[in-house]
């Protein structure tokens, strides 16, 4: 009754003086500046999700279980692979509904989204833009429709912040080319049909696109993961791996090929952490409007409201933010040291709702049930992976002082 009387005694105030009811859900109002377009595709996703990922997600996690054909081929059904890729089976839509889409797989988990995102923006991404026709024509469709997974070969056991300093090589042979070396960390690499490596032939980092079957070429799951537990993550072994000369992808040479992959998918992430750290704020307010401790709800104290209200700011100041990117990604204006930034502080924000969360709840914060802990625990590595916390500082820092910090 209380509560009640005072949203009415809001409501008439705000009614007097012009302004609108606070929404709790997009207090922003980021949904109003969305195309249709792009409300259509989020409302696909979330369609998707809740259909599809939301009722096997806490099974899957729990015991590192994944379906392929329910996740590529529900998302390729759905229309929802390589979004901002014009043809071949892909919607060709904008930066900003991408990134919805990356929201809210991550509402679920961060083992969806990083398959997504792995299938969309590092092996669709460079088969599109540094492959030829051919290769387009070849990959593309099959990619776009869940009936091929993909995955994306950089990150070395050595060379993980540092993949200039890869250790794979490529070499010219009777008509093709001669891989050795090894990828680790490498989501979907156990289930993949088509892996798009990174190797150096010649000195200079080339891309391959080599595929399931081909002699030579392993990629067993690394076991014992506390993270994105409801997705495969694996290595590549490469033991002269036989590569036509047509699945080398003309137009990347040097870093600029995998850091274009990258930046596509630090862009995704920015979106998807925030997806995550929703979850997490969402369940932390319900837990605490309901759960009751010495007369009151634990939401009446004021700690407890002040951290809602921290995480709400920073959510929505990110989304905002975001949405802001996607439009400039779009209009040609986005750099990659704002991707970093957004990157950076969404990932940052986020883990750090997912544990006050966690605290929030108390001991019922770790048991899996309540989601939590499953966010806290996969955020853990989506911090870490696509250049880490520190190392986006790095390349912040060099854009504001012009002083390299790394070599």
């Amino acid at each position: 009754m209380l509560r009640a009387a005072a949203r009415n005694t809001l409501r008439q105030v705000r009614a007097k003086s012009g302004y609108a009811d606070y929404d709790l859900n997009d207090p922003l109002r980021i949904t109003e500046s969305l195309q249709e377009e792009e409300v259509m595709v989020m409302n696909a996703a979330k369609s998707f999700c809740d259909a599809t990922l939301r009722p096997v997600v806490q099974d899957w996690w729990r015991n590192e279980k994944f379906d392929k054909e329910a996740v590529f081929g529900g998302l390729g059904d759905a229309g929802l692979m390589g979004p901002t890729i014009d043809g071949y089976g892909c919607p060709g839509t904008t930066s900003v509904a991408a990134g919805l889409i990356s929201r809210e797989i991550e509402k679920v988990d961060s083992s969806f989204r990083s398959a997504w995102s792995v299938q969309s923006s590092l092996v669709m991404h460079p088969i599109y833009t540094y492959g030829n026709e051919e290769q387009r024509e070849r990959w593309l469709p099959g990619l776009a429709q869940g009936k091929l997974v993909g995955c994306f070969g950089l990150t070395e056991p050595n060379s993980g912040s540092d993949p200039g300093s890869m250790t794979t090589r490529a070499v010219e042979k009777d008509g093709h080319y001669l891989l050795n070396g090894q990828k680790m960390w490498i989501t979907s690499a156990p289930i993949a049909d088509v892996m798009v490596v990174w190797a150096k032939l010649d000195g200079v980092i080339r891309g391959f696109v080599l595929e399931r079957g081909m002699e030579g070429l392993e990629t067993p799951k690394i076991e014992g993961k506390m993270s994105l537990r409801a997705s495969p993550t694996g290595m590549i072994h490469m033991t002269d791996v036989k590569v036509p000369k047509e699945n080398l992808l003309p137009n990347a040479k040097g870093l600029s090929g995998p850091f274009g992959c990258l930046s596509s998918a630090r862009y995704g992430i920015a979106w998807g952490a925030l997806g995550a750290a929703e979850s997490c704020f969402h369940r932390a307010r319900e837990y605490t409007m309901d759960r009751t401790q010495f007369g009151r709800p634990l939401a009446a104290n004021q700690l407890i409201q002040n951290k809602l209200a921290d995480m709400t700011t920073e959510i929505s100041v990110g989304l905002a933010s975001c949405l802001q990117a996607g439009r400039m990604k779009d209009e040609g204006k986005l750099s990659v040291e704002a991707i970093s930034m957004l990157k950076r502080y969404s990932t940052g924000k986020a883990i750090r709702i997912a544990r006050e969360a966690r605290d929030m709840l108390g001991g019922n914060g770790i048991v899996d049930e309540y989601d939590v802990i499953r966010h806290a625990l996969n955020l853990e590595s989506v911090i870490t992976y696509e250049g880490t916390y520190d190392v986006h500082a790095l390349i912040l820092g060099r854009a504001i002082t012009g002083i390299q910090s790394f070599k």
